[in-house]
């Protein structure tokens, strides 16, 4: 394999496995929050209970995102040096507030969160872990508003003497169609996210300890599935729009979702479709009439070009080359996406059901949907960006750069080797930790609350401490 490919193995697999850490401490932040404030308001010891429990399994997942995280940045400089000198101008304003304003505020009021327990009053310490969730959506937007210009360039002009594009319009840049549309999407399906890994893990303590704290887990539960089902809605919503402003800025994009080789008006939207293995030819589909249509366009009877004519349209502007994505590979991955989003929330309307009335789940199923629905929408999410950068393809920068001239010139293909093995082998040891970790404190059960006059035990600080 050469050095570009390995260096694209990398790229995915280290922003793959990161971003699965992602949305689930953004949801989580708030959900933590929003147990607290319950105690707060009720002075319920239920709801600390869940705020401390839920509290430290947010703080492990935080901890490998972190870890995860500082890699991403090294890699622009170590394997995409051509691609780094190229946007610098651009990314150098997001990427440089995300680490100075929103991080720092999320790791900043965490401490204070940690550590505050016994040392600020309740509601400035409930506050702490308000603006912290706070911080976690802040870092979210101003990562996605540099990842929207490689869809969508705005705000730049080309300066053809040093080979760079420099930002003209720093607020074309936070404000890109792109930006607006692809952050609400990402946050909601943190929310769903996080409502399915609190819902999972109360529903595994109900099935295993039916007598142990049953009334406080199944408020966990409810508080899950509720969490899920109205962030698969507004997912719903927010992808809808989001697949019509990708339709008007990479129509490439949407023709390689659907497979359409033919631009077709009106056009389906076929929900199975068995091909030949480069995806040009259909053997069957079972089509939905009109879906696709109004997905890219809004109208039930709009035009969507096919891959054919914008593959003559791209050469014409851009010059010979193949513009085409790895059909197969978009395809699924937009399918299985929505696939795996529409289970989670069947999984919680199963879960609602379950625990109506003060009962408990029982049989069989309890134990795979607990284990399998916080799941479902954390391959959702690798999907997601799986088919939204897969789908740029060839592009690096839509339009600008290809990927094949970003990567670092003098880095070898054995040294990207050694670093894609070294990863994966430590990648692979967090993992253990991390889920070793976590089912650790899941198995233990919600702390006890101490006793009225304990002192310092009444309030003592979430820690890691095993």
């Amino acid at each position: 394999m050469s050095a570009l490919e390995l260096a694209r193995w990398q790229f995915g697999i280290t922003t793959v496995y990161h971003f699965l850490f992602v949305p689930l401490t953004i949801g989580l932040a708030f959900l933590v929050a929003g147990f607290q404030t319950a105690w707060v308001r009720t002075d319920n010891p239920r709801y600390l209970r869940l705020t401390r429990f839920y509290g430290e399994l947010f703080l492990i997942n935080f901890a490998l995102g972190v870890v995860t995280g500082i890699v991403q940045e090294f890699q622009f400089g170590m394997n995409w040096s051509a691609y780094s000198r190229f946007v610098g101008d651009i990314f150098g304003a997001p990427l440089a507030i995300e680490g100075l304003l929103a991080f720092f505020l999320e790791s900043t009021f965490l401490g204070l969160w940690i550590f505050g327990w016994d040392r600020l009053p309740k509601r400035v310490h409930l506050a702490t872990i308000w603006i912290a969730a706070i911080g976690t959506v802040l870092s979210a937007f101003f990562i996605l508003a540099a990842n929207a210009w490689m869809q969508h360039p705005v705000g730049y002009q080309l300066n053809a003497s040093v080979g760079r594009a420099e930002q003209t319009d720093f607020l074309a840049v936070l404000t890109n169609p792109v930006a607006v549309i692809t952050f609400p999407h990402t946050i909601v399906a943190a929310f769903l996210t996080a409502g399915a890994f609190v819902a999972g893990v109360a529903l595994w303590r109900l099935w295993r300890h039916p007598d142990l704290d049953a009334d406080a887990f199944r408020t966990a539960a409810r508080v899950g599935a509720w969490t899920v089902l109205v962030a698969a809605l507004l997912v719903l919503v927010t992808g809808d729009q989001q697949a019509k402003v990708m339709t008007n800025v990479q129509p490439m994009k949407m023709a390689a979702a659907e497979a359409l080789y033919q631009t077709e008006q009106p056009a389906s939207f076929s929900i199975f479709t068995i091909g030949s293995l480069d995806g040009r030819t259909e053997l069957f589909s079972l089509r939905i009439p009109n879906v696709l249509s109004f997905l890219a366009t809004g109208s039930l009877d709009g035009k969507v070009e096919g891959i054919n004519d914008l593959q003559a349209g791209y050469q014409a502007t851009y010059g010979p080359g193949d513009y085409v994505p790895y059909v197969p590979l978009t395809y699924w991955s937009f399918r299985l996406m929505i696939g795996m989003g529409a289970l989670a929330a069947l999984g919680a309307v199963w879960i609602l059901w379950a625990v109506r009335r003060r009962g408990l789940p029982i049989g069989r199923w309890v134990m795979a949907v607990a284990v399998i629905l916080p799941l479902l929408p954390l391959a959702a999410n690798s999907l997601g960006w799986l088919f939204t950068e897969m789908g740029r393809q060839p592009w690096l920068v839509f339009g600008l750069m290809q990927t094949s001239a970003g990567v670092s010139p003098t880095t070898s293909a054995a040294e990207v080797l050694i670093s894609v093995v070294g990863f994966t082998l430590l990648y692979g040891a967090l993992a253990a930790v991390e889920v070793g970790l976590l089912f650790r404190r899941i198995r233990a059960g919600l702390p006890e609350t101490p006793a009225a006059g304990a002192g310092d035990e009444v309030d003592r600080p979430v820690a890691f401490s095993y």
